[in-house]
């Protein structure tokens, strides 16, 4: 019998087990021309730490043979094990798996094609020598035996609180309370490094509280769980915004994060020479400057605010906001209100303005992605993020790691099918919103939503049923037109046409993170860092060269000790473990070698 034919006849198990022991015994020899040969023509090699203390994608053997050897000696890979049955998809066979490096433990996923790998994801998980203070490793809690300086658990957090900040430094300010800024305080609180996240805000969660009324998650409930506390089972499917905010605030005093509200950061700047951060910021009117050695910006990551400037706008006497910034309908009943844009947004405000009676019409100026949200949940998020996927043993973690295990080059085609699939499913819903004038697309290359937010973070609707009264007429609707002047009750629009107007919604979307750096510590530290998001995709509002990555997001930048953090409920819970990671193996002297610093190529 032929070693080919043997081959075949292997169970997906035995198949996976035998590359691993090879994969293994190739890289533990520091063999790269053997390690290489396991590879398929077409390959990737998705590195989240282990190797590169990055967020990293090699694609193609070139790049994992000049990876391996920049890394390799340093990583000391060993025992590498299949975790659980392969599984075999069409012509390719899945598995998990778990390895150890030098100084940490990982966890990845693999896909082999012929028995040669096409695409591998390798994670850090945890930090041998320093674990998290959780299950094993939790603390104890109540002290036993006599003693006559015992101080009690609020005791103690009441000294931290009074102490941190003031007599003692923190090793991290994270600038930014919302959701993103929340949970990474909380993996870094479990690996005991001394934080302190700056919100300017009242409250934990104000700053979903504080917006439209009518906001809620348009992501479902098993997609958006928070790290170490999930939403208990009786949690809406979409959560409304001040019950998010309400968990946000509970989730911040359970899990004993130091947590300054009504703190604005006014400056920062890096010292060189000490290696820290001089950090001011006012609290509740006092004038306090923090010396942490590293600064996260978790300001969300839409970045600031785009707001258009337009001849007359000075002139308008009715009332002008950006998209963040509108308070809800409720004042605008009978009012002829215009928003400009056709994204998330403006389909929300518009709904809930229709509700409460105001006359509303949308200036769309070019084309939107739509998809209904019951066929995203059923046809692009349910395989992995629903009650169905939960029942069959796929948690959300592990959820994170497979979606995680698609390198974003091949992404679109992964993507491309389920939206086919929404295109039939929905075509009298599409066929109705072009009748009325809607512009609409599925991306650039047809991939659909996730490329869109991945290059871009704009761009689309998830219909919660604003659509509907688009196609009807009840939301008026003027597509590939914008605004040319503004008169002091009226818009003048770009084909010449004039719209009477009492309030202009500007639901224009965000710049780019770095806008925040630009703002908080200098313009220069923002080019020196450069844009945040986007793939390099080549696509609309996504500029070539091609990153491999989400520029600057989760991981080391070209400012040393300045990290970026933000992006939904999900990718906030997932890759803040990384982002901990890194920054506890910093605190504690760990060697940190960068491989594949991203290069600077668009400045905002």
């Amino acid at each position: 019998m032929s070693k080919i034919t043997a081959q075949v006849q292997q169970s997906p198990t035995d198949t996976v087990q035998a590359w691993l022991h090879d994969f293994d015994t190739a890289l533990q020899a520091q063999d790269i021309e053997r390690v290489l040969s396991l590879f398929g023509d077409e390959c990737y090699w998705r590195d989240f730490l282990a190797f590169t203390w990055n967020l990293k994608t090699c694609e193609g053997k070139d790049e994992i043979q000049a990876m391996l050897n920049a890394t390799l000696n340093n990583v000391q890979p060993s025992n590498w094990q299949l975790d659980g049955e392969a599984t075999e998809n069409g012509d390719i066979y899945d598995a998990w798996f778990t390895f150890e490096t030098a100084v940490a433990s990982g966890k990845g996923y693999l896909r082999l094609k012929e028995g040669r790998c096409w695409t591998l994801l390798t994670t850090m998980q945890a930090l041998n020598d320093y674990p998290e203070q959780c299950n094993h490793h939790r603390p104890k809690g109540a002290e036993h035996g006599a003693n006559k300086q015992r101080e009690t658990w609020l005791e103690s957090r009441q000294r931290e609180e009074a102490e941190l900040g003031y007599t003692q430094q923190p090793y991290c300010v994270i600038i930014g309370g919302g959701q993103g800024g929340i949970g990474l305080g909380a993996r870094l609180r479990q690996l005991g490094v001394p934080t302190i996240i700056i919100e300017r805000n009242e409250r934990a969660g104000d700053s979903w509280r504080n917006r439209y009324k009518s906001l809620c998650l348009h992501d479902p409930v098993w997609y958006d769980h928070l790290p170490y506390i999930p939403f208990p089972d009786n949690w809406p499917v979409f959560a409304p915004k001040d019950k998010v905010g309400d968990w946000l605030e509970m989730y911040t005093k359970v899990m004993e994060l130091n947590y300054w509200s009504s703190t604005e950061c006014q400056n920062a700047s890096y010292d060189e020479v000490a290696g820290e951060w001089l950090v001011k910021v006012k609290r509740n009117g006092e004038e306090i400057t923090l010396r942490p050695k590293q600064l996260v910006m978790a300001t969300g990551m839409s970045g600031m605010p785009n707001v258009p400037t337009f001849p007359g706008a000075e002139n308008f006497e009715g009332e002008q906001q950006h998209s963040s910034q509108h308070p809800g309908p409720d004042a605008y009943k009978g009012k002829k209100c215009v928003i400009l844009g056709s994204n998330n947004s403006a389909h929300d405000i518009a709904a809930a303005l229709w509700e409460h009676d105001a006359d509303v019409t949308m200036l769309q100026r070019s084309s939107t992605h739509i998809v209904k949200s019951d066929s995203l949940m059923e046809e692009v998020l349910g395989p992995l993020y629903s009650e169905e996927a939960v029942a069959s043993g796929l948690t959300h973690e592990k959820a994170d790691l497979v979606f995680a295990s698609i390198p974003y080059k091949v992404l679109p085609d992964f993507q491309r099918p389920a939206f086919e699939a929404i295109k039939k499913r929905d075509a009298e819903f599409y066929q109705k919103l072009e009748s009325a004038g809607f512009m609409l697309d599925f991306g650039d290359d047809e991939s659909g939503l996730f490329l869109k937010y991945l290059r871009r973070g704009s761009g689309y609707y998830i219909d919660v049923g604003a659509c509907d009264l688009v196609a009807s007429g009840d939301i008026k609707l003027r597509s590939g037109v914008g605004i040319e002047h503004i008169n002091p009750h009226s818009i003048t629009l770009t084909d010449g046409s004039e719209l009477d107007a009492d309030l202009i919604i500007y639901a224009t979307g965000y710049g780019s993170m770095n806008g925040w750096a630009a703002r908080l510590i200098s313009q220069e530290v923002a080019d020196k860092v450069g844009k945040c998001w986007g793939l390099g995709s080549d696509t609309t509002k996504d500029p070539g060269p091609w990153e491999g990555e989400l520029r600057n997001m989760w991981k080391p930048t070209q400012q040393e000790a300045l990290w970026f953090h933000g992006g939904n409920l999900h990718q906030s819970r997932h890759y803040s473990r990384y982002l901990a990671l890194q920054l506890k193996a910093r605190m504690e002297g760990l060697d940190t070698p960068v491989y594949g610093l991203q290069p600077v190529h668009h400045r905002a």
